[in-house]
């Protein structure tokens, strides 16, 4: 150690934070280097389940009714380490399914509760989830008792929907089936601020107009799931608040009626806690000592008395009966001017004029007294905003209306992001499809799958165009909601075909021969899609020199115009396709970054999205038959062409410029050989990505690059193909 001028601290045998610092080195002395982190997060090395464990087949042995009893039955038994409000704990396992379930948003699909992430950094941390961690530690028996088959990410949900109908609502429905994670969500960005609650001007081009938030972001401050409960910026101004809550719920695919619903249901029941002094209240969870075991947001004024807990600092219960489902928060909105004041805590919230006795909710902990309700500035938006006052009078006037809105809307909230029926497991399954869950028909698997091939291959349609139309068709998938994908077709339908990233024409010249391919031989579209990528890989494939086999399953089926939500599906449009070369305008985010996004999203790990990426530049995939990254004169053929000459010391590389593109030249004579974008040289340079190509380089592995990059491909198509789960 001498000898590298490194001093022994204390004499301690280990490296002091190499053993905790991850990778932080790399980006810490090269900021701009590509991270590759987010393609091997949640792999089998994380998960301390055993290999062969299947989730799904796990759940499917839960006794349902048990499990529901019991969660049911934990929601009144007030426990003297963190006693209930009113002895009941409805409102606050409702906050956590809620804040479990509101961190998604459509843009990218991330977020949500499908996968337990709240347990995890920094939504565990997050202001608006302070005692969130007490919740979940509430839970931990029935976790116990039923172990790896109820994830913690079902059970969050369940909490919730348990917590209304103990309160008297009848829900609209469950569905098991989420799998937890084992560490944090690295691929999710957040927002770029440093400190919590930052303000939201960081967040907009223009605060005064809430659709310049930047997307996909969806809350309007950092440690937020929605919009500041005090106001704009902390300034109150219900007018004002109601566009930011607009906003910020369209983020969720939510529109105005869904929107006053889930506010004023889940406001009916519960309370907010402010009654302390802010300082006194104790770090986040990612903050505490290791005696706090996982706690955080210590209250050292709790004293074991339910009334005396803080989290958001606005204190107060919304209704007269805080733990009953009931017309109350509409009564006492609408029934009631409302003045500004502030909490115990210093916290801006409003206050009733002149209320009755009887009309204020008692104590939390002493029944002997009563205390004026609270709104908030969102629940105060519902009264000002004209549009959202419509929608409460509308609620007003028919209690059975509102039950049902807002439990089909807080069913969206809570299962948005796990994807199709498909996925969804339990006697409580709704029988209804709904929009918003992307229905598509069953497929047919009747058909004889080889003249279909024999059909297509007859067509006259070209390798490049067939298997470009299999790709875009099937890029769509975000594994972060399940949305997306080949199956359905939705490539034929608004807004899709019409996707600038789709090449419209190509696309439409293409569909046009292989639609009546399917109508006569009985296969879906989608199936035809799909199966010829594989006619025409196959093709390339023998084309080589090699003959393998691309797998395919049929059974995709067609949607339809009406069961296919336009709006929502806009959100999947791809703005760059690294796999293609191609993006649609000039970003702040590099080509390479928004690659890998790309690639994450599609579930691939980096040595996949190595392989597939140069197999496409050699098969001639390139958006517009652009020849950057073609580095090859056998185009057409599934070789190792591009990796090979990637790495060829013979060759050597220059920007040409500012466009973001490069020359590869012949060393000796200067010859201009190839062009390439930073999508292509990136595999050369990033060291991770040289390593990968390095291998496809080499001259044993041409065979291996093919049945590789066959079985990356066959990922992709079948990325959306749930029906296939065991």
């Amino acid at each position: 150690m001498d000898g590298n001028n490194v001093k022994p601290a204390g004499g301690c045998p280990v490296m002091h934070g190499g053993n905790t610092a991850m990778n932080k080195p790399v980006t810490k002395w090269w900021p701009d280097a590509l991270n590759l982190d987010i393609l091997h997060q949640h792999g089998a090395r994380t998960s301390p389940m055993d290999p062969d464990y299947n989730h799904r087949e796990s759940v499917k042995a839960l006794d349902f009714e048990a499990v529901k009893t019991d969660v049911k039955a934990l929601m009144t038994d007030s426990q003297d380490w963190w006693p209930a409000d009113w002895g009941h704990y409805g409102g606050l396992m409702i906050r956590l399914a809620w804040h479990s379930a509101g961190s998604y948003r459509m843009g990218d699909g991330r977020g949500g509760a499908g996968s337990g992430n709240i347990r995890f950094a920094p939504l565990n941390s997050w202001p608006d989830n302070a005692s969130l961690d007490k919740a979940r530690r509430l839970l931990w028996p029935v976790k116990k008792k039923y172990g790896n088959a109820l994830s913690w990410a079902d059970l969050i949900i369940l909490a919730g929907n348990m917590a209304y109908e103990s309160m008297g609502l009848k829900t609209f429905g469950f569905a098991f089936g989420r799998e937890d994670i084992w560490g944090p969500q690295t691929d999710v960005y957040w927002g770029a601020e440093n400190e919590w609650l930052a303000p939201s001007e960081n967040r907009y081009d223009d605060l005064e107009t809430p659709s310049t938030l930047e997307n996909p972001l969806a809350a309007v401050h950092m440690g937020l799931i929605y919009v500041n409960p005090e106001g704009v910026n902390g300034q109150p101004d219900p007018a004002k608040t109601a566009l930011h809550v607009r906003e910020t719920f369209a983020r969720m695919a939510m529109n105005d009626e869904e929107t006053a619903a889930l506010t004023c249901g889940g406001h009916t029941v519960g309370k907010a806690h402010g009654r302390g002094a802010v300082d006194d209240i104790g770090v986040e969870p990612e903050a505490a000592g290791l005696e706090a075991q996982g706690f955080g947001w210590a209250n050292p004024g709790h004293a074991g008395q339910a009334a005396n807990a803080f989290t958001s600092g606005i204190e107060g219960a919304w209704t007269t009966h805080p733990t009953q489902w009931d017309m109350g928060y509409f009564k006492l909105l609408f029934g009631y001017e409302w003045e500004l004041t502030k909490s115990p805590a210093g916290a801006s919230q409003w206050a009733p004029v002149g209320i009755r006795e009887e009309d204020m909710p008692v104590d939390p902990t002493d029944p002997s007294i009563r205390h004026k309700p609270m709104m908030t500035d969102a629940d105060m938006a519902m009264k000002a905003d004209p549009i959202y006052n419509e929608i409460c009078q509308k609620f007003m006037a028919d209690p059975d209306y509102f039950a049902d809105a807002f439990g089909r809307a807080w069913f969206k909230l809570t299962h948005r992001d796990m994807g199709p029926k498909n996925n969804y497991l339990g006697p409580d399954v709704p029988q209804e499809d709904l929009i918003w869950q992307d229905p598509i028909p069953a497929g047919n698997t009747g058909y004889d799958v080889a003249a279909v091939k024999a059909r297509i291959a007859e067509s006259g349609l070209s390798a490049s165009d067939m298997l470009a139309t299999a790709w875009d068709s099937a890029r769509t998938f975000r594994g972060s909601d399940m949305r997306g994908g080949a199956n359905g077709a939705r490539i034929r339908l608004a807004p899709q075909k019409d996707w600038d990233g789709n090449e419209p024409e190509r696309l439409a010249k293409t569909l046009g021969i292989l639609e009546p391919i399917a109508a006569e031989t009985g296969a879906s579209v989608s199936d035809v899609i799909v199966l010829a990528g594989t006619v025409a890989l196959e093709q390339a494939i023998t084309q080589s020199g090699y003959n393998v086999d691309v797998p395919f399953t049929p059974g995709r089926g067609d949607a339809t115009d009406a069961q296919t939500d336009a709006a929502s599906f806009s959100v999947l449009e791809p703005l760059a396709d690294g796999f293609r070369n191609w993006q649609k305008t000039e970003y702040a985010v590099s080509p390479e970054e928004m690659m890998l996004d790309r690639a994450q999203l599609l579930g691939l790990t980096a040595n996949e999205m190595t392989v597939l990426l140069g197999g496409m530049r050699v098969l001639g995939l390139n958006h517009g038959g652009a020849k950057h990254g073609v580095f090859t004169d056998r185009e057409g053929q599934l070789t190792t062409d591009f990796f090979v000459n990637l790495t060829d010391m013979a060759n050597s590389w220059h920007p040409v410029g500012e466009d973001g593109l490069y020359e590869i030249r012949d060393r000796k004579t200067g010859e201009v050989k190839w062009t390439a974008t930073s999508a292509d040289l990136v595999f050369g340079s990033n060291s991770i990505l040289r390593s990968y190509a390095e291998v496809y380089a080499q001259d044993d592995n041409a065979e291996k690059f093919i049945h590789d990059f066959v079985s990356a491909w066959t990922k992709v198509m079948n990325a959306d193909r749930f029906d296939l789960a065991v």
